[in-house]
């Protein structure tokens, strides 16, 4: 056979570098003075660099990588390949507002569904565990931005029937129910529009794009000096069987007993 290779693409490059740091950079700007008229875009994209200007180069140590199983399969790989076809990256952005704060960004390829979304995780209610016997979940804003773009808020309610104990439901807008799938054209047809009425906000600056791979560089090339070996995972998963430990230990707290129904009833089974 071959001899073994570094990963030269992945998912880290694909996926997180551009598509996931963009949106963190959204999530995580300060409000620019102005969103329309002269001078807009580059307002925006002033506040995007800001948030990259203070994130730190990202570390071996903040990074969790998988492989599916059956990737190396394919006659046109390397049988020794370590290309990350999964990754979880946790990382922070300092500044007053977000102190503390780990942003996970995780993508994966031949995974249980497809979705891009963001999840703004709540801190612990004060005093729940004292008021109830079982777990309050924690609360939730979900910006669920393809497929079936919704906004929903995960929140806690009282058992439906006699029970007191809390049970996590959500609050949502699905723009396809709310407004009609004609009000919601797909992302590059609102880009391409962009391009014709001169508006930039949407595309990203040389100095915005030299950040993001100062944030990503150092990770990259540590993968490749030291040929990490990614963690196996089956297909049709929600990807390595580790994932959900190590996001614990980053700060976020999966419940497991939640169910998104997107406006299907709620099977007696789980109330």
């Amino acid at each position: 056979p071959p001899p073994p290779s570094p990963p030269r693409y992945g998912i880290i490059r694909d996926i997180l570098q551009n598509h996931l740091l963009q949106v963190l950079t959204l999530i995580a700007m300060e409000p620019p003075t102005r969103i329309e008229g002269s001078g807009a875009g580059d307002q925006i994209r002033d506040q995007k660099v800001n948030v990259l200007k203070s994130m730190e180069p990202l570390k071996m140590s903040d990074c969790l990588l998988g492989q599916y199983e059956g990737y190396t399969d394919d006659a046109t790989v390397n049988p020794e390949s370590n290309t990350a076809t999964f990754a979880a990256i946790r990382c922070f952005v300092n500044t007053p507002r977000w102190a503390g704060v780990p942003f996970i960004m995780k993508a994966g390829k031949a995974l249980d569904e497809r979705k891009a979304e963001v999840r703004i995780q709540f801190k612990d209610a004060p005093a729940a565990s004292f008021m109830f016997d079982s777990p309050v979940p924690r609360n939730e804003l979900v910006i669920r931005l393809q497929p079936k773009e919704s906004i929903y808020m995960k929140t806690n309610i009282k058992t439906p029937g006699f029970a007191g104990n809390p049970i996590q439901s959500e609050l949502e807008v699905d723009y396809n129910t709310s407004f009609g799938t004609d009000c919601n054209p797909d992302a590059y047809t609102r880009l391409i529009l962009d391009v014709l009425r001169g508006k930039t906000a949407s595309f990203v600056r040389n100095d915005e794009l030299t950040e993001s791979w100062r944030v990503f560089t150092p990770l990259l090339h540590q993968i490749e000096a030291e040929n990490k070996k990614p963690i196996a995972y089956k297909q049709g998963t929600r990807g390595p069987a580790e994932m959900d430990k190590v996001i614990e230990e980053w700060g976020y707290i999966r419940n497991v007993d939640y169910v998104y129904y997107n406006g299907k009833v709620m099977p007696k089974s789980k109330i």
